[in-house]
Order: structure tokens, then C-alpha cells, then sequence
């Protein structure tokens, strides 16, 4: 039966593009030793208690439950996660291997592994709703999503791109049957026990934000949020609006070097919104665009992006999210009355 894993590549996602492109996941755990030979969850927690001497016996269990969980339960057919710290962006795929242990690998972080087929890289964080990206969200390495339907929902996200919710788990299953129900009995069965409370809290603002300034309303985000980098807006009203939905510029009158703004807050953008930005750009010789694309690129659109030769900025969800973060103080009373947000501080894991 079908799993769904969850496995970060390093605490900052040092390791993000290694496992896409050389279709893996795993790596971490320098210190352990092959672990081909070690065919049982003691046999692991042996290696692992070895190698850690002296640690304490709750980081043993932790780290053991983590290992054999790539040693051992994940099987070719699962459905693997990589939430990438780099691009904010989650990655999803079909295991395609057991555990192997690459011998010649140069780096000792990149040595504990199973093969990935990588066949989704750039699903964006907001089209995952927010309780299953709460479980995503737990601070450990390795670890089994299951609760909330989880195994099916990601199942949908790898297929189609999309989130089903919480819909009854006899529909799930006959949508895919093979997604399998899991009986708990490891720790990496509950992430939801260690929470990773910073992505937490990002997720719970990103879901804010598509929540409450869905379509027209992005625009007006985003006009607070470059007004708040010191360039004056002009705003579309609401409706057609000719490929324009904000002009952006700098000096006294806000003319100088102006910025053709457009804002998508819908599905994924594809090449043609990006040839019709540019096609703008040049009818009012304007030398630099901003595209707002809530949803994320299609590959033909980053292409596009590309052939521009970077006269078109793009901003993603985490992109926005970002510019909130940074310029949150500055920006007017009626966001801040929309999206109120506070700072708090917490004592940061230095030892992860």
C-alpha cells in the first residue's frame, strides 16, 4: 500500500537542487555508516546509538526512527515531499528505490539516500491548503504525513496540482485506491508533534493573504507594498484593465524609470501573459515589468521569462509574502487592518 514521505533536504535546503537534479532524496547523517547490513529498526538504533555515544537516549530514538524509516519503510511506488526552503515551493515525486548507500559520493552529506522520480518541482505552497501544510510543517528530517487524509490528498497534488481538502476518506479512496491507511506506530508517524513553527506561521500568512486579497485585491497589495518602497502607484480600477494593472515610478512625480506592473492571483501563468506584459511594456516604452504570478510559472512561462532579458521581474506567493515581512510597518492602516500581523520572538534549535 501506498505511503506519502516527507523529507527535507537540510535544515536551510542546502540540498534542494542536488535531489532534483540527480532525482534522490535523503542525504544528512555525515556521521552514520552504511546501513545496507542493518535490516531491522534495533539493528539501526545500534549504528545510530554507536555512532552518537553519549547523546541523549530521546535524540537516539529520534534520529533512529528518522534513519529506519529511510533504511527500511519507504518502498518504491510512495509518494515523496520536499518542501524546498530555497524557492518556498514544495517538490513531489514517485520513489522509485530502496535505501542506498552511495559509497563514492565526495560529500558525507549526500550519502544516505533513496532514487526519486522528481515529476512535480515548482508546486507553489498556496495551493496546499493550510491544516495539511501545518503537517508539512514539523521540523524533523523524515517523516510519514497521514493524518487529514493526507496520503490521498498528496497523491492529488502529484497527479493534478491541486488540493482535494478534507473530503471523506471513501471518496479519497476510490480516487486512489492504493494510497494506504497508516497504523502509527513510529514517531516519524506524528509530525505533527514537532511542529516547525516559523514555516507554520509563514504558511498561516500566505493562506491570509489568497484568502483576503483574491483578485482585484492583489493589486492593491502590491500598490502597498511598492508605495511602501518609496515609488508612486497609479491603480487600475476593477475590470479590463489592457495588461496594466499598476504603473510604478520614482521621483517627484513619479515618472522616472516607470514600471509596468500586472497582477494574476489565480492558477499558474502560462507564456502568453508574459509575451502580453512585454508587448505592453514596449507599446509604452517602459524598460521594466513586474509580473505578479500568485499561482507560480509554467515552464513555457519561465522560458519567456528568460527570453526578456531581465526586463520582467516576477514575484510569486513567497515573493509577496517576503515584501509583507520586510515592509509590514509601512504600509497603510487598511492592510495592516486586513492582514494583522505581530512580531514574536522564540528561542531558535542552534543544534538541528
Amino acid at each position: 500500500m501506498t505511503q506519502a514521505w516527507v523529507i527535507r533536504s537540510g535544515r536551510l535546503g542546502e540540498r534542494d537542487d542536488w535531489a532534483l537534479q540527480t532525482q534522490c532524496s535523503g542525504g544528512g547523517w555525515a556521521e552514520v555508516p552504511d546501513l545496507t547490513s542493518s535490516l531491522t529498526r534495533e539493528a539501526v538504533t545500534d549504528v545510530v546509538a554507536t555512532t552518537f555515544k553519549g547523546e541523549p537516549d530521546g535524540r537516539i530514538t529520534n534520529y533512529a526512527g528518522q534513519l529506519w524509516a529511510l533504511r527500511g519503510r519507504i518502498e518504491p511506488g510512495d509518494v515523496m515531499v520536499m518542501p524546498m526552503k530555497t524557492t518556498k515551493q514544495i517538490a513531489l515525486g514517485r520513489v522509485t528505490s530502496g535505501y542506498k548507500y552511495r559509497h563514492n559520493e565526495e560529500d558525507p552529506n549526500k550519502r544516505h539516500v533513496v532514487d526519486v522520480d522528481w515529476q512535480r518541482t515548482d508546486l507553489p505552497r498556496s495551493e496546499v491548503k493550510q491544516d495539511l501544510l501545518y503537517t508539512l510543517g514539523s521540523v524533523m528530517s523524515i517523516f510519514s504525513p497521514s493524518k487529514n487524509n493526507a496520503v490521498s490528498r498528496l497523491e492529488s497534488l502529484l497527479q493534478y496540482g491541486t488540493d482535494p481538502g478534507q473530503v471523506s476518506a471513501r471518496d479519497l479512496h476510490k480516487k486512489h485506491p492504493t494510497a494506504a491507511s497508516v497504523d502509527m506506530t513510529e514517531d516519524v508517524d506524528e509530525p505533527e508533534l514537532s511542529t516547525d513553527i516559523e514555516q507554520v506561521a509563514y504558511d498561516q500568512i500566505t493562506s491570509r493573504i489568497a484568502e483576503d486579497f483574491a483578485g482585484h485585491g492583489l493589486a492593491t497589495l502590491v500598490t502597498g507594498l511598492l508605495t511602501a518602497q518609496g515609488m508612486h502607484c497609479t491603480q487600475s480600477p476593477p475590470g479590463p484593465d489592457g495588461g496594466i494593472d499598476i504603473v510604478a515610478g520614482r521621483g517627484l512625480l513619479g515618472l522616472d524609470d516607470p514600471v509596468i506592473v500586472q497582477v494574476k492571483s489565480g492558477a499558474q501563468v502560462g507564456s502568453p501573459v508574459v509575451s502580453q506584459l512585454h508587448g505592453v511594456m514596449s507599446t509604452y516604452g517602459a524598460r521594466q515589468g513586474l509580473l505578479v504570478a500568485w499561482g507560480g510559472l509554467s515552464k513555457s512561462a519561465v522560458d519567456a521569462v528568460k527570453a526578456t532579458q531581465l526586463r520582467v521581474r516576477v514575484w510569486q506567493a513567497s515573493d509577496v509574502v517576503d515584501a509583507v515581512l520586510a515592509h509590514y510597518d509601512r504600509l497603510d492602516d487598511d492592510i495592516r487592518s486586513r492582514l494583522p500581523l505581530k512580531r514574536v520572538w522564540m528561542l531558535a534549535d542552534i543544534g538541528a
